[in-house]
């Protein structure tokens, strides 16, 4: 029986076994693929970086493909109308997943190809995580990551508010926010823990996350018999007219039944895990007593659910958790859900600590806590993020006033240079000034005179012809009898060639009286000299047209090429000379250049010369092998390795919470 693959996308090539595709929806099994693959009955599917008319493989490259999927085993749970990206349990997940494909002897001569339904949101998911994938553990920069896909369309990833979406992340957000956090020592694959992230989410558990290892970000803990009490208690007080008491200490302890589950969880979890501050966004659902008693120091920040935070409560927030993250503590935050408000400060934190972009802080805090800033918190995130930067600026510099004069270093200022010497007959000796001491003569910076050494061994390139006149009027190129339509003579000689023209003619006699041509002349004896009618040499009048460097040594023969470089040249008046063939560029450049066909490291050499990695860590990739009998299922005989099922989360968050 013979089996047909249906049609797929070009693949869009990673590395040399990586590729991505997508099938129309719903997908093909993942068995009727490789089952059609490996009987030879279809032949290798196009890649996308190939010519459309060109062959699909070489002869040489029959190297069968396996395909695989994740769209059933990992798939995005919403809140509201949220959707994407994929929490980093999920990245995490794949990336064990793919590196045991990769190394299963079964599969070594085969292309691996990941799959997923056309469906915008399993698309841009699928091709997320690979690239995610690509730049986590092949350690290729966001730029070179996104490459293979640039050219398909993306759903963008969107919040969790109501009504259609005005502010869109991209698959790049999420790639370079994931980036930067690398980089600043945010996100290390090998401190993470799929299992403890996938049971502290959820709502009978705690429901929080780490976001940095200086941040947790989680729900509000609800007592429901303290909030009884207290409600009471402020019944009580309001019929008698007096203020409520505020009970504390072992008074208020004693009052205290069984604390529900997750909220005795929060706080064993907490006190182990060096949290030195507790900040709360939203109204009393707790007794902040709880916290303190366990050194914990509680701050409250309250602001309206759904709302954007002031100045002073984000100026209040940042000096708060930046005193502590210093200090190697931790810092709690939550508001009733542990995602809007919540994320909004922490963002903030991200943006003035460690350069993040608001799309960026975002996409990076929603692969950690999905869901995460809400509505109207993301265009205000936007709009702050400079205004944040200056901030840090203004507070490094006032960092740097503090530490030199507590270190008692005199703060050096420029020297002057002293003033012009004058004649001071005439200016009455009340108001001369003169030095006590002698000034220290002016001297250029080490750099600036080293900077200005190089600068000048650089021989600069040749200039246009320069025109005495202080304004020149545009002419009819094409008519012979305009006297001012005139160029210096070019260094022509007798052609070698019998044929005879008139503007040759022309040309050869004004150069014989040493007087200069018109410019139609000098294209008719360029044109000439392209036709093959001889070579083009000096006469007695002086050559003022600039030759460029690298250009044909002098008394050369004038090719095509040459002859229509010269032309150019004639044709500029004012601005940049045209570069011929052989000039060397001096612009630096990043990327290198394509014609020499580099090979495929050279960009991931420039990324890590100039990228600095701080964690060491991370480039063992131990985690992919200890982790994998937990992430992946071993593969048999008989079957390919295959992902365990997925826990589902579940979460405090509804449409309730959603400010419209």
């Amino acid at each position: 029986m013979t089996i047909v693959q249906p049609p797929c996308e070009p693949l869009c090539k990673f590395s040399d076994r990586l590729f991505f595709t997508t099938f129309p929806h719903p997908p093909p099994s993942a068995d009727i693929l490789n089952q059609s693959s490996s009987e030879g009955n279809i032949g290798a599917p196009r890649i996308r970086s190939q010519p459309k008319g060109g062959p699909s493989a070489t002869p040489e490259d029959n190297t069968p493909y396996y395909y695989f999927t994740i769209d059933e085993q990992l798939s995005y749970m919403s809140f509201f109308l949220d959707w994407g990206p994929l929490n980093i349990a999920q990245v995490y997940k794949t990336c064990i997943y793919i590196h045991e494909l990769l190394e299963d002897e079964d599969l070594t001569n085969h292309k691996l190809v990941l799959y997923s339904s056309n469906d915008p949101r399993r698309k841009a998911n699928a091709a997320l995580l690979m690239a995610l994938y690509v730049m986590i553990v092949q350690r290729r920069a966001p730029w070179e990551a996104f490459h293979p896909i640039a050219e398909l369309e993306f759903m963008p990833f969107r919040d969790a508010g109501r009504g259609p979406s005005d502010f869109n992340l991209s698959i790049q957000d999420c790639l370079w926010g994931i980036w930067k956090a690398m980089q600043n020592g945010l996100c290390d694959m090998n401190e993470f823990s799929s299992d403890e992230y996938e049971y502290y989410e959820k709502v009978e558990n705690g429901d929080w996350n780490w976001i940095t290892p200086n941040f947790i970000a989680f729900a509000s803990p609800v007592d429901p018999l303290w909030i009884k009490k207290e409600k009471e208690r402020k019944e009580v007080a309001e019929r008698a007219g007096t203020p409520a008491p505020i009970k504390s200490g072992s008074s208020a302890t004693s009052l205290r039944g069984k604390l529900p589950t997750p909220f005795a969880n929060c706080l064993d979890y907490f006190e182990k895990k060096n949290i030195k501050a507790v900040v709360r966004l939203n109204t009393e659902l707790y007794d902040k007593d709880l916290f303190e008693e366990r050194g914990m120091k509680h701050v409250e920040m309250y602001f309206d659910d759904g709302t954007n935070p002031t100045d002073e409560i984000v100026r209040r927030f940042i000096d708060l958790s930046d005193e502590i993250v210093e200090s190697g503590g931790v810092v709690a935050v939550h508001c009733k859900a542990g995602l809007g408000r919540t994320g909004t400060l922490i963002g903030a934190y991200l943006i003035w600590k460690y350069g993040f972009t608001a799309h960026e802080a975002i996409g990076f805090m929603r692969i950690l806590r999905p869901g995460s800033v809400v509505g109207p918190q993301q265009q205000y995130m936007y709009l702050k993020q400079l205004e944040w930067v200056k901030w840090a600026a203004a507070d490094e510099i006032r960092k740097a006033q503090a530490a030199a004069s507590l270190a008692s270093v005199p703060i050096v200022a420029p020297a002057t240079p002293p003033a012009e010497t004058r004649e001071l007959e005439d200016v009455p000796m009340e108001i001369v000034h003169i030095p006590t001491r002698d000034l220290p003569p002016v001297t250029p910076s080490k750099h600036v005179i080293a900077g200005t050494a190089r600068a000048r061994e650089i021989t600069p390139p040749g200039q246009p012809r320069k025109t005495p006149g202080a304004k020149r009027m545009a002419v009819d190129t094409d008519s012979d009898d305009n006297e001012m339509d005139i160029v210096p003579a070019l260094n022509v000689g007798s052609p070698k060639s019998p044929v005879k023209r008139t503007s040759r003619s022309r040309l050869i006699k004004a150069e014989s009286r040493g007087t200069r041509i018109t410019r139609s002349a000098a294209h008719q004896s360029v044109r000439d000299a392209g036709a093959g009618l001889g070579p083009v040499r000096t006469g007695n009048g002086a050559n003022k047209i600039p030759r460029l460097a690298g250009g044909p040594p002098s008394g050369a023969p004038v090719t095509r090429a040459r002859a229509a470089a010269a032309a150019a040249a004639v044709k500029t008046r004012r601005g940049t000379v045209p570069k011929l063939p052989g000039t060397p560029s001096r612009l630096p450049t990043l990327i290198p250049s394509k014609r020499g066909h580099a090979n495929a490291n050279s960009l991931n050499e420039v990324a890590a010369a100039t990228v600095k990695v701080t964690t060491t860590a991370s480039t063992k990739d131990t985690w992919m092998k200890d982790n994998a009998p937990a992430i992946v299922v071993p593969g048999t005989k008989s079957e390919r390795p295959g992902l365990r099922p997925m826990r589902r989360r579940r979460s405090s968050f509804s449409a309730a919470d959603v400010v419209a």
